[in-house]
């Protein structure tokens, strides 16, 4: 197998990209969206494990150059009680830090990488059947073109295509809240010491998240539990409707979080917190999901990044040192399924209020299957039976968040 395409060039398909393009393969990736910047209204932080896996395919520095660093949380209760403080995620190492920053400085920064290195991204391409034979796969777009290869990452996100080819019947399903995000640069709102702190807040009707950037602005989000809002409703909404909308949920509690909201003026957003039940199908003949549209999870362990970039790497170790594709693909999905499906169902169960983080302010243990996740991404090390593969199903990794 030489030439891959990837549909998609977000986060997942343009790191899986950068990961096959150093295992050897010939890549080329295809974005419906005309240029960078889709979705450049939200963000997101990319946690450790991410921020380990961009590391093994010599992709850090670029992600680096944008967004800011975290190195802590602490949380509040809905009276500004602190309950728990402590290190975020791996806090000691500079490659290692969770980093939050804007969905489209990250896909952007990720495709100016992939140029660099000669990777192809073919903007305004978008998907329209997928033609799947024998020995070859077949792309066709909307504007009468085609591309051939040997295999076929749908990396399209949660309304994925090549997800409909797949498995018509899975379809993404609402996770039991909506999700606000905005910004605002009044520094009065805040402590100086909040700067590279994630606060939480499970307030009386909100759970609500900021964090200061190193130019003084204040990114914030909020989870709203709920019905599901109609998608012509967030079509139609402005940032003084969510204002509004949001805002009574938080005055009952004595925290800066109203105060935040009221200052943000332009940039709110809001999204329905959307999921795909685990269990569904990833791949058929030479096809294969990788990222949100295979596994996506209610935002509320903020995994979805880092789960497409372990993804990526190790997909492409995978085809790397596996003999045939169909191995590949197999083993893939059996060091895959255990861990994501894990984050989605712990994810889920947030967002529905069916669990509740620990409020005793100790550091959690380690998410299983951390150490092996390690010993996986590491790109020197093969990917064989010494990790579990030799038997088949398999629960090699059950992470999370």
């Amino acid at each position: 197998m030489t030439r891959v395409l990837v549909i998609g060039g977000g986060v997942a398909g343009t790191t899986t990209a950068l990961a096959l393009h150093k295992a050897g393969f010939d890549v080329c990736v295809y974005e419906a969206h005309p240029d960078s910047a889709e979705d450049i209204g939200a963000f997101l932080t990319l946690a450790s494990n991410g921020m380990r896996a961009l590391a093994q395919i010599d992709a850090s520095a670029a992600v680096t150059a944008a967004g800011f660093p975290l190195t802590s949380i602490r949380v509040l209760d809905g009276t500004g009680t602190e309950v728990a403080q402590r290190p975020l995620g791996e806090a000691d190492s500079p490659v290692l830090r969770y980093r939050c920053l804007r969905r489209g400085e990250l896909n952007a920064a990720l495709q100016t990488e992939a140029a660099h290195r000669g990777i192809d991204i073919r903007h305004g391409a978008s998907l329209a059947s997928v033609q799947d034979g024998p020995d070859r796969v077949t792309a066709h777009f909307t504007d009468g073109s085609t591309a051939t290869g040997d295999l076929l990452i749908g990396a399209d996100g949660l309304n994925s295509t090549v997800r409909r080819t797949i498995s018509p019947a899975t379809q993404p399903c609402y996770a039991g809240e909506y999700v606000f995000y905005g910004y605002t640069t009044d520094m009065s709102l805040v402590e100086e010491a909040d700067d590279e702190r994630l606060t939480m807040v499970r307030g009386s009707a909100a759970a609500f998240g900021y964090a200061v950037s190193s130019g003084g602005q204040t990114y914030w989000f909020a989870r709203v539990a709920g019905e599901r809002l109609a998608a012509d409703a967030i079509t139609r909404g402005t940032p003084g409707r969510w204002r509004d909308l949001l805002l009574p949920l938080l005055r009952d509690d004595a925290t800066a979080a109203a105060g935040i909201v009221a200052a943000t003026t332009d940039d709110i957003l809001v999204t329905n917190a959307t999921e795909i039940a685990t269990g569904a199908p990833w791949r058929s003949g030479r096809m294969l999901l990788v990222g949100d549209a295979a596994h996506a999870a209610s935002p509320a362990t903020g995994q979805g990044a880092s789960m497409a970039m372990e993804d990526a790497v190790i997909l492409a170790k995978a085809l790397r040192d596996m003999p045939g594709t169909d191995a590949a693909l197999s083993v893939y999905e059996t060091l895959r399924r255990p861990r994501v499906g894990h984050n989605t169902t712990v994810s889920g169960n947030i967002s529905r209020g069916a669990h509740t983080p620990s409020r005793t302010g100790q550091a959690p243990a380690a998410r299983p299957g951390d150490e092996e996740l390690a010993r996986l991404l590491e790109w020197n090390s093969p990917i064989g039976t010494s990790h579990g593969t030799s038997q088949p199903g398999a629960a090699v990794l059950g992470g999370g968040s």
